[in-house]
């Protein structure tokens, strides 16, 4: 043994940096006899620390309210972190300068010299000053609450009112979520504004141009670049866009209106009533468990012991953060997922969509050593879409959630959100590059007119007449573009993926749920083609494959429309 570990994450819970330094050093000092020995034991110290930093993050974003979760997370996020980095980066040195590899470890040893690379130590300061900013903004988020006839209500909670068949009802949700993020435009983007400067900062202490330039770099984004995005983004304006143009015409047309305004997107154009799959917790967990026995026996069974071991933290309520994750608890080989569930067929989407990273996190753990079992987030976002796609099949009844209407019904919404969802995706990407390439990005206002042009080149068919406030009010609501900046464009990626694996699926369901495990076990030890080459997908960022995918999803919306 080099270093004597901590017997368990929760043996380091309180530590501070001083007493997790020794450890690091013991291991940046060390003869290293034996390049393999040494190699598992750093991997060992990073599964502990990862795991008791995310537990810290887990309590913060279940609860932002409590004063002490908060300064545990800050903790973790902003003073240890960032000189475990620098620590990690000195160790990565040691092993690239050995010469040492063996077969699997070839991406990560890729990753090391990226990381070697692009490290700076006056970045250490700026990494934690980003992460108290980024708590600031999860603490705003999480506070956000409405009155609703007089009841207290957070903004996800207002989700089922979008859906009600009254309009007044639906736009009042709409003004009232908008109006939370409004009144607190200008705090955010104060915050947003120091983020800027910082991570421009960053880049430019690192030798790059603007911060688009160092994210790709700190990404590992190795096999697709800035130019191949911004044809991503051409491509959707000339395949995605004109066909949400047509969903939107088409939902003119069902709800009898003379425009569709915002509060009109997300109703259910079929049925009496708005679908409510489930009503509390164990109606959203225990037909998942059934879903995913369906679907693969192995996959059901660590749902199961996720549920079993309260490992899912499922409903929304004040003081917790919004949005959805999985994570994964790295020394103990489980994951986490997170989600503000209120009822709606969105929220099983969710639900699946996490399961899919926890399949992931299960499958790649088998890998011996940390970073192998570590992935890029297209390769993660590859998981979890395909799954909400393979798993569709099994969300009618008596294994899901709905009745055969229903379930036509929630597979219609679904596939148009693929669509509308890929057009946002094109326009949150496209408009980080503008911030952080146009020169103009640490101008607010220059900002919100930015949002506005770019997403009036990819939002069509809906009337935001006088909504301009509301519109401006979304990027806000976007955490991605606060706490993980240039972390979207994957979504898009991987949604063009999961749509390959879906075409596949219906002429091969078994063999392409077999593909996709195979896939997922790989974890981070083959090229991202690679990955999505076994799993039985391509890279996609041209018009004509993309107008492939869009043209076969347009078609089963027809067939779902005509009774199929």
């Amino acid at each position: 043994m080099i270093v004597s570990l901590p017997e368990s994450p929760q043996a380091i819970a309180d530590a501070t940096w001083p007493d997790l330094e020794p450890l690091y050093e013991a291991l940046a000092t060390a003869p290293i006899d034996d390049p393999k020995a040494w190699l598992l034991e750093w991997s060992k110290l990073e599964e502990i620390l990862e795991e008791a930093g995310t537990v810290a993050m887990i309590a913060y974003t279940c609860d932002t309210a409590d004063p002490e979760k908060e300064a545990a997370n800050l903790r973790w996020s902003s003073e240890i972190f960032p000189k475990a980095v620098e620590m990690q980066v000195r160790l990565a040195k040691r092993l690239v300068e050995l010469g040492y590899t063996e077969p699997g470890l070839e991406v990560a040893i890729r990753g090391f010299r990226t990381d070697i690379e692009i490290f700076r130590e006056e970045n250490v300061p700026l990494s934690s000053e980003l992460e108290t900013l980024v708590a600031a903004y999860q603490k705003i988020t999480g506070g956000l609450t409405v009155d609703w006839n007089g009841e207290k209500k957070t903004v996800p909670q207002l989700q089922p009112f979008l859906k009600d068949r009254d309009r007044t009802v639906r736009e009042k949700a709409f003004r009232l979520g908008s109006r939370a993020y409004m009144d607190q435009r200008e705090e955010m983007a104060k915050l947003f504004d120091e983020m800027y400067e910082k991570r421009q900062r960053v880049a430019r202490n690192a030798g790059f141009p603007d911060y688009q330039a160092y994210a790709f770099k700190s990404k590992h984004r190795f096999d697709y670049t800035p130019d191949d995005c911004a044809s991503f983004h051409r491509a959707v304006e000339k395949t995605v866009a004109p066909a949400v143009e047509r969903l939107m015409a088409h939902r003119r047309n069902r709800l009898g209106v003379e425009a569709v305004r915002p509060w009109d997107t997300q109703v259910e154009l079929e049925g009496a009533r708005p679908l409510k799959p489930f009503s509390d917790v164990a109606g959203l967990v225990e037909p998942a468990r059934r879903v995913f026995n369906a679907l693969d026996p192995e996959l059901g069974a660590q749902f199961g012991k996720m549920a079993d071991e309260g490992l899912l933290d499922l409903e929304s309520r004040p003081g917790k953060a919004p949005g959805g994750y999985c994570t994964k608890l790295s020394w103990r080989g489980m994951p986490f997922i997170f989600m503000n569930a209120v009822g709606v067929p969105d929220d099983v989407s969710t639900l699946v969509h996490e399961a899919g990273h926890s399949f992931h996190d299960f499958a790649s753990h088998r890998q011996q050593y940390v970073w192998q079992r570590s992935f890029t987030h297209e390769a993660a976002e590859l998981a979890s879409m395909s799954m909400e796609l393979l798993a569709a099949p099994h969300l009618t009844l008596p294994t899901g959630y709905y009745a055969p209407d229903e379930a036509r019904t929630a597979w219609t919404e679904h596939l148009e959100d693929v669509l509308v969802t890929l057009a946002h995706i094109a326009s949150v990407d496209a408009f980080q590059a503008w911030i952080y390439t146009s020169g103009k990005g640490a101008d607010a206002a220059a900002r919100d007119a930015a949002w506005l042009d770019i997403r009036t080149r990819f939002e069509r068919g809906v009337d935001w007449t006088g909504l301009e406030p509301e519109r401006v009010s979304r990027w806000y609501r976007q955490l991605h573009i606060f706490e993980y900046p240039f972390y979207y464009i994957e979504y898009g990626i991987a949604q063009l993926g999961a749509l390959q694996l879906w075409r596949a699926s219906r002429s091969d369901p078994a063999g392409t749920v077999r593909r996709y495990r195979e896939a997922l076990a790989l974890g981070g030890t083959v090229s991202l083609p690679d990955m999505y080459r076994a799993a039985g997908a391509k890279l996609i960022f041209n018009e004509k494959d993309m107008g492939e995918l869009v043209t076969l999803v347009e078609s089963e919306l027809i067939s779902l429309r005509n009774g199929g």
